[in-house]
């Protein structure tokens, strides 16, 4: 059966968008940490991940609040305590990131 022109981009649409979601260097580590590892915290985060600026974890971390993969928790202490944690969203999520461990360890020998 022939496609027509526009069901392509269509059918990507889904692909693109999430693309978009989780793009960027980091973002499916910290969806990893989040929810395979229970790591809640900034500071637990930044060590997990590894060589990120916290300019750019705290980036990320907003990007996937506003996505709604996560929601974030601000407790209003001195010295600041918050805590991410799984939106629905981002527990929907978490079979693709089981998957994709899965993938990685099968393929890459990881």
């Amino acid at each position: 059966m022939a496609q027509r022109q526009g069901e392509e981009v269509e059918r990507c649409k889904a692909v693109s968008t999430l693309q978009r979601m989780i793009g960027g260097k980091w973002k499916i580590e910290i969806l990893f940490y989040v929810a395979l590892k229970d790591v809640r915290h900034f500071g637990q985060l930044r060590r997990c991940v590894g060589n990120i600026s916290e300019s750019t974890l705290s980036k990320q971390l907003k990007e996937l609040v506003t996505d709604g993969f996560l929601k974030r928790r601000d407790f209003g202490e001195v010295p600041p305590r918050v805590e991410y944690s799984l939106t629905r969203r981002g527990e929907s999520f978490v079979p693709i990131l089981l998957a994709m461990k899965q993938w990685g360890e099968d393929e890459l020998g990881l």
